[in-house]
């Protein structure tokens, strides 16, 4: 008897796996990472842009924007993106925080961290368009670097958090189709 109780209390501790999903099932729970995927990829291509153009070494490369395109590119960028996480936490995050921690704590600290660095880029990229200051790519390469890591993490992290097999930890069919997104 002691044996029966020793082993109930492990398989109460551990959680069974949960069966494989349908493909419908999958598209019911994985739809909001996919949707995210999109919006986090016109992110990563214009940081990628962004930041090969400020490692060229020839400013006449086909790859590398013209000063003022760089300018107006990366305050694009930066818009885009603080819209984007503004969006999320007023609208998003807030209806996911009520069963996942994920974007109660972790998503929501990542933001912080990259609004830093967003707003450094877009201060310096100002004063370079108003003609405070000449345009100078080592620069903006070394204020994107500062929050890049933590930039590409985020966009991963997120997208994984909105997977289907995490989804499906938190939320019922019926939930996922009122869902945003």
């Amino acid at each position: 008897m002691a044996e029966k109780d020793a082993g109930a209390s492990t398989t109460t501790s551990e959680k069974a796996p949960l069966p494989p999903l349908s493909q419908k099932e999958f598209r019911i729970y994985n739809r909001m990472a996919e949707q995210m995927d999109m919006f986090h990829n016109h992110h990563r291509q214009l940081w990628t842009q962004l930041l090969t153009s400020c490692t060229t070494t020839s400013t006449k490369s086909s790859k590398s924007l013209s000063p003022r395109q760089l300018i107006l590119t990366g305050l694009q960028f930066c818009s885009g993106l603080s819209m984007h996480h503004a969006i999320e936490e007023q609208h998003i995050f807030p209806l996911l925080a009520k069963k996942m921690p994920e974007f109660r704590r972790d998503l929501v600290a990542q933001h912080r961290d990259i609004h830093t660095g967003l707003e450094k880029l877009e201060g310096y990229l100002e004063k370079c368009r108003s003609g405070e200051e000449d345009l100078d790519r080592g620069e903006v390469r070394r204020i994107m670097e500062g929050f890049g890591k933590v930039l590409w993490e985020h966009l991963d992290d997120e997208v994984k958090a909105l997977g289907a097999e995490n989804m499906r930890l938190y939320w019922s069919e019926r939930e996922m189709r009122g869902l945003p997104m």
